[in-house]
Parts: C-alpha cells; structure tokens; sequence
C-alpha cells in the first residue's frame, strides 16, 4: 500500500504456465479522491535478456524462434531475440549464462548490465534485466538450440551491427527487448565507448 494506492483482493484467474489474476484495488486520483478499479494482471516472474557481440567480427549472435502470442495476431509468430529467459528465483546472471549456453551454444563471462525494463507495465508485472556480453568463435562450446523438453526449436543467426539494425527498422525484428539493446549498442559504438562496461 502506498499514499495512492491500497489493494483490496486478488482473485486467480489461471495458474498455468503464465499465472493470471484479478486485482481490485483503490487509487487515489490527482483531486485527492479515491476510486475503486479491477484489472487482469499476467503475473509471469522477471526475466533476463543478453545481447552477445563478437568485437572481433562484429557480429552479433540472435535467436530465432516460435511465439504463440505473435502467432495469434495474424504472424507466423517466428521472432528474432536476444537470448532471454525467466529468472525463476535465482540472480539474473546465472539465469542468462545457462539460458545463452542452452539456447546459442555460446558460454559467456562477464555480463555487462544495462539496465532493467517493464515491458508492458499495463499487464504484465514482470521486468527484464538487460545486459550485453562479449563472445567470439572459440566460446561456442555448442550448438544451442534449446531444450527439446520445453519445447524448444532455437535457430542461431549471426548478424552484423548494421544488418541487425536495418531489420529493426524494416519490422523484422520487433522484440522491445532486443530492440532496446541493439540501441544500446549501437549508441555506445557511435559514441566511441567501450561496448562492455556496466551502465552507471
């Protein structure tokens, strides 16, 4: 509870792979009354996403995968991503080394942190984590493609700076978290500074 806001239930809607629930709350308006409001809230946990750029080669390794939410709004639901996945009680870090390793066959070190977003705060309460890591030929230890168990069918593509760039701006990639730290990577490449260093 806050000085704007006091929750009054929570019902669960569905507690399935992403749980969904009916909040009723009141929210103190900007002329200081209070007004009674109900909305549906995804209460899917926070996630973890890691651009990976081979300084090297500049070149960046995405994923491309399947996504029935695309899917159902007139798409073939197959997206190009930054390798993410959910943190699932554990630090965001050891999330994202396991879920690059599973999902691009790379294994990375350190993890240089960007920053942390809601990606849509309307409905969903989960944030990603964002962060970029340094790989190159001799760290793919794999051949990634994800868990068949969960799943998963993950092709690897290499792009360059550039390339992945120009598939923001002609829709091919439109994953807000991807889209996010590609800018962030292409800002600090024009802006001359080092690429792997934590946000301050």
């Amino acid at each position: 509870m806050t000085h704007t806001y006091r929750p009054l239930t929570r019902s669960v809607l569905s507690d399935g792979f992403t749980p969904f629930a009916r909040h009723e709350y009141e929210l103190r308006r900007r002329d200081g009354t209070w007004q009674t409001q109900d909305r549906e809230v995804l209460e899917r946990g926070h996630g973890a996403c890691c651009l990976l750029y081979d300084p090297e080669r500049a070149m960046i390794a995405m994923t491309q995968q399947f996504r029935i939410a695309v899917a159902v709004v007139n798409n073939d639901g197959m997206m190009i991503e930054a390798p993410a996945g959910h943190v699932d009680g554990i630090d965001a870090q050891s999330r994202m080394r396991a879920e690059v390793l599973e999902e691009t066959g790379y294994r990375v070190g350190a993890l240089h942190f960007v920053g942390s977003y809601y990606m849509s705060p309307g409905s969903i309460s989960a944030y990603q984590s964002l962060f970029i890591a340094q790989v190159g030929e001799s760290d793919r230890v794999s051949k990634g493609g994800g868990l068949v168990e969960e799943g998963e069918d993950i092709a690897v593509l290499h792009l360059t700076v550039d390339q992945a760039l120009d598939m923001v701006s002609d829709g091919r990639i439109t994953d807000g978290k991807t889209v996010i730290l590609l800018q962030a990577l292409a800002l600090r490449l024009a802006r001359g500074q080092d690429v792997f260093t934590d946000t301050p």
